[in-house]
C-alpha cells in the first residue's frame, strides 16, 4: 500500500469515528427524551483502485415495528377505556348509593319514611309539610341527575370537536413532515431527528384513532385506521365535525339534531362497535354522548314514568278525575308515554299540594283537588299512597328486565346495574393500563443504554487513536523520504 493511500485509510477512518462519536454523544444526551430513538452509524469498506478506507452508508435509526404498533394500539385502547370508565363512575356517584341519604334510593327512602309518618299523625301539620318536602327533594333529585346527564353529553360534544381539530392539525403536519422526510432523503441527508418528530405526532393522533403506517418511497408513510380508513396517504384526510353548544335529552344524530362525522365530505359511522375510527378516545367520547348518556337517561326517565303512573293509579283519592295528574307531574301534566323521552328532567310534584306554587299541604292528606281541608284523622289517602310506593310492579321501560319491584326496588336495582357497569368499566381499564405500562417499559429497554453507548465511545476512542497514529506515521515517513 502507498503511503497516500495509507492516508486516506486513515483519513476516512477518521471521519467515520467522529461521526460515530457524535451519534454517540447524542445518543447519551437525549436517553431520556420522549419520542428519541437510537441511532448508529453505518459503514462499509470502499475500495477505489488501490485506495481503500472506511464508507459512511448513513445513520440507522432502530425501532421495533412491532412493538411500537402494540403500544399505539394499547394507548388507543387505555383512552377509550378511561374516558368510559370517567363517565360511568360519575353517573354512579350522581345516583350515590343506598347509605348516602342524597343519593336516589336515599331520597325514596326519606320520602317513604315522611308518608309512614304523615300516615300516623295525619292531622300534624308539620308532618305533612315535611312530606312535601320530601317529595320536591325526590323530584329535584331526579331533575338533577338527568341535567347532569345532559352536561355529560355536551362535555362529550365539545371534546369531540376539539379532538377533531386536534386530529386535523396533526394529520395536516404529518403530511408536511412526509414531504420534508422526502427531500431530505433524496438529498441523502440525516433525517432522523424528522422521524422522531413524526412518529411523536403520530403517537399523539393514536390516542384518538387506532392506527397503522405504512411505508411509503424516500421514507414517507401512509397513515391508515385499523378499522381501514385511509387518514393519509400523500394529502391529509379532513375530518368533519358541527359542535352542538347545548345538548337536550332526545336529541340525537339522526335526523340530525346532533352532528356526526364525516371524512373528506363523506359521511361516515360513529358507533362504538362499526365505526371506522373506533377503538380510541374519539370514538369513544361519541359512545358517551350517543350510547352510554341515552341509556342513563333513558333508565332515569323509567324511575320518572314508574313513579308517576303510581301516583296516578291511586283510585283512594276521589277528587281526581280521569286523567288528572297525580302526585308527581311532567311539569304539572300527567304522564303521556309519547312524551317519555327526558321525562326525569321535567317532573315536579304537584303545585296543588306545593305552598311554595300556591298549593297546601293538607291536599296530601285529603286530595289533591280537594278545595277544602278534611277530616284531619282520614289517613287513608296517606295510606294509599305508601301502599302505591311499595307494590312490587313490572317497569314499563328502562330495560330493567321482567322482575317486579317496589318503587325503592327499581331504584336499588339501577344502582346496581350502573355499579356492576362501572367495575366492568374499571376492569377493563386496569388491563388496559397495565398492558401499556408493559409495552412503554418494554419500548424503553430498547431505547438507549448509557452503558452501553459509553462502551461504544471508549471502542472508538481508540479507533480514533489509532488512525490518528496512522497519519502520524504516515507523515513520519514522508519526512524521511523528504530527507533521502
Amino acid at each position: 500500500m502507498s503511503l497516500t493511500g495509507a492516508l486516506n485509510n486513515a483519513l476516512s477512518g477518521l471521519y467515520a469515528n467522529s461521526r460515530k462519536s457524535e451519534i454517540v454523544a447524542s445518543n447519551i444526551a437525549n436517553a431520556g427524551t420522549p419520542g428519541f430513538h437510537r441511532r448508529s452509524l453505518e459503514v462499509s469498506g470502499a475500495l477505489l483502485g488501490d485506495q481503500g478506507g472506511v464508507r459512511v452508508n448513513g445513520v440507522v435509526r432502530h425501532t421495533d415495528a412491532a412493538l411500537l404498533y402494540d403500544r399505539r394500539m394499547s394507548g388507543a385502547d387505555f383512552a377509550k377505556n378511561d374516558a368510559m370508565t370517567q363517565f360511568l363512575a360519575g353517573y354512579e356517584d350522581r345516583l350515590g348509593t343506598p347509605d348516602i341519604a342524597y343519593s336516589l334510593t336515599g331520597h325514596l327512602a326519606s320520602f317513604e319514611n315522611a308518608l309512614i309518618t304523615a300516615a300516623s299523625r295525619p292531622d300534624a301539620q308539620e308532618r305533612l309539610d315535611g312530606l312535601v318536602i320530601e317529595a320536591k327533594s325526590l323530584a329535584q333529585s331526579l331533575k338533577n341527575t338527568s341535567d347532569s346527564i345532559q352536561d355529560d353529553r355536551s362535555r362529550a360534544d365539545r371534546e369531540i370537536n376539539t379532538q377533531v381539530n386536534t386530529a386535523n392539525d396533526l394529520l395536516k403536519q404529518l403530511q408536511t413532515i412526509n414531504g420534508q422526510i422526502a427531500k431530505s432523503s433524496g438529498a441523502g441527508r440525516d433525517n432522523a431527528a424528522l422521524q422522531d418528530h413524526r412518529d411523536t405526532l403520530v403517537d399523539q393522533l393514536s390516542e384518538m384513532i387506532p392506527l397503522r403506517t405504512v411505508s411509503r418511497a424516500q421514507g414517507a408513510i401512509a397513515i391508515y385506521s385499523t378499522g381501514g380508513m385511509v387518514l393519509l396517504d400523500g394529502a391529509a384526510a379532513e375530518i368533519g365535525f358541527d359542535q352542538t353548544y347545548s345538548v337536550a335529552a332526545g336529541m340525537v344524530v339522526d335526523p340530525g339534531a346532533l352532528s356526526g362525522l364525516t371524512v373528506n365530505g363523506n359521511a361516515i359511522k360513529t358507533a362504538s362497535d362499526t365505526s371506522p375510527l373506533r377503538g380510541g378516545s374519539l370514538i369513544a367520547q361519541f359512545a358517551i354522548r350517543d350510547e352510554l348518556a341515552t341509556e342513563a337517561q333513558s333508565q332515569l326517565d323509567a324511575i320518572a314514568r314508574d313513579l308517576m303512573v303510581r301516583f296516578e293509579n291511586i283510585t283512594e283519592d276521589t277528587t281526581r278525575a280521569p286523567g288528572d295528574p297525580g302526585l308527581f307531574t311532567d311539569q304539572g301534566n300527567a304522564f303521556d308515554p309519547a312524551e317519555e323521552v327526558g321525562l326525569a328532567s321535567r317532573i315536579i310534584i304537584n303545585a296543588a299540594v306545593d305552598p311554595d306554587q300556591g298549593g297546601a299541604s293538607w291536599r296530601m292528606r285529603d286530595g289533591l283537588n280537594a278545595a277544602t281541608p278534611g277530616e284531619v284523622g282520614n289517613a287513608a289517602l296517606l295510606q294509599a299512597m305508601t301502599d302505591a310506593l311499595t307494590l312490587k310492579q313490572t317497569a314499563a321501560s328502562g330495560d330493567f328486565g321482567s322482575g317486579s319491584f317496589s318503587m325503592s326496588g327499581l331504584a336499588a336495582n339501577l344502582t346496581s346495574q350502573v355499579g356492576s357497569d362501572r367495575l366492568f368499566a374499571d376492569q377493563r381499564l386496569s388491563f388496559a393500563s397495565t398492558q401499556l405500562n408493559e409495552l412503554t417499559q418494554r419500548e424503553l429497554a430498547d431505547g438507549v443504554d448509557t452503558d452501553a453507548e459509553l462502551q461504544r465511545m471508549m471502542v472508538i476512542e481508540q479507533a480514533y487513536a489509532a488512525n490518528a497514529r496512522i497519519m502520524q506515521t504516515v507523515d513520519e515517513l514522508m519526512d524521511i523520504l523528504m530527507r533521502l
